[in-house]
């Protein structure tokens, strides 16, 4: 771990690694959006909130009611949204009807803006976080979308999300905040006043540090990372992604690590929401499968979340996929977390997705129909766009 930190000290020296840290599992909307709203209600000074998609369904609506009430209270609202993800909910209207209020700010992501000679429409804002008066911070994978709540006939899309207090939280703020001013040039002053960043007590035993990642000056930091926890791992590694279709170099981490011995575990999806990145991963299973690499199908629900674990000491939690999008493309944030007691708890969470998976068994895989192999490999050609 100090070899891995030293080497994550030189590659970030602007994000350090802080302690008195702790995490909070929560899987699924239905133990995050309870914790989230019981939060928003609690606020007392400010709100900041970022997410790549906030849908204008019973979620989303419920989201903005209250946070419009926050504003009469006096507390003070800035949401970001992604307008790329958060289409739909752009166009029907869910933040150009919303009241109007001096408390109450909502802005849009986008990389289109000819007066700041902007135009790039690739380029998206992945980030989820929720920091409540400067003290909590909500954070991981978590979209606002009623598919994220289970209902009596259809399970909720399966995700992690965490709860973060300690020193942390002051990093995940100031990470919003830049993006914020990015958009909407709200004055630095405002913006850095002391009472968004208070003293923050220990809270836990975490050592943890925030990874930005982007493609601007923080180009492929969290790739980079990948990289180097993949080849630093003694005797295991797990993956949870819901988009696998990495870079060539992670690819021959993943390889030459399994082929030393490293137990390699990957989970993904059975099913796809986006098939031609189902379809893209398929493309590398056998490279994988021959290295000795397990790869796993996780049972419907859809399984978005995205973790990875390194010999149950250091673990990777947030928003970034294993693809090139999220690599290469997004604005991304992760937390890479040293605690033992914590790797446990996101392993418990990954062995529980295991159970529900089936493990592609290579002489099986090699039997697949020849359509098959063709449609994976041609999903595999856009793989710069994935």
């Amino acid at each position: 771990e100090r070899n891995i930190d030293k080497a994550l000290n030189t590659l970030l020296p602007e994000y350090p690694l802080l302690g008195g840290n702790s995490a909070v599992p929560l899987i699924s909307g239905d133990e995050f959006y309870p914790r989230l709203l019981a939060a928003i209600d609690k606020a007392q000074h400010h709100i900041h909130i970022q997410s790549f998609i906030i849908c204008d369904d019973s979620i989303g609506r419920k989201l903005l009611t209250l946070l419009h009430r926050k504003a009469e209270q006096g507390v003070k609202v800035r949401l970001l949204y992604d307008k790329f993800g958060s289409a739909r909910a752009l166009f029907t209207g869910l933040f150009r009807n919303m009241p109007e209020h001096e408390n109450l700010h909502l802005a849009g992501w986008s990389q289109v803006n000819p007066l700041k000679q902007r135009f790039q429409i690739n380029l998206r804002n992945h980030r989820k976080s929720v920091i409540i008066d400067g003290q909590t911070a909500f954070f991981g994978g978590i979209n606002i979308h009623d598919e994220n709540i289970s209902t009596p006939s259809t399970p909720a899309v399966r995700d992690y999300h965490f709860e973060i207090t300690g020193p942390v939280v002051q990093e995940i703020q100031y990470s919003f905040m830049r993006d914020w001013y990015y958009i909407t040039d709200e004055d630095p002053e405002e913006l850095l006043q002391e009472s968004h960043f208070p003293q923050m007590p220990q809270k836990g035993d975490s050592l943890m540090r925030l990874v930005n990642s982007g493609p601007t000056s923080e180009m492929e930091a969290i790739a980079d990372v990948f990289f180097m926890l993949i080849n630093a791992a003694v005797e295991e590694i797990l993956i949870v992604t819901p988009y696998f279709v990495p870079t060539t170099d992670l690819m021959r981490a993943l390889r030459t690590s399994a082929l030393r011995g490293v137990n390699v575990r990957l989970v993904v999806p059975q099913k796809n929401n986006h098939f031609y990145a189902g379809l893209a991963g398929k493309a590398l299973y056998k490279e994988l499968l021959d290295a000795g690499v397990r790869i796993y199908e996780r049972h419907p629900p859809f399984i978005h979340a995205k973790a990875m674990l390194i010999d149950s000491s250091v673990s990777v939690i947030g928003t970034s996929n294993f693809d090139n999008r999220s690599l290469r493309l997004n604005y991304e944030t992760n937390l890479v977390i040293y605690d033992e007691a914590f790797s446990d708890s996101l392993k418990q969470m990954v062995l529980n997705d295991i159970a529900h998976s089936s493990q592609i068994i290579p002489s099986e895989w090699e039997k697949r129909p020849v359509l098959q192999t063709i449609a994976e490999n041609l999903a595999y050609l856009m793989m710069p766009v994935l």
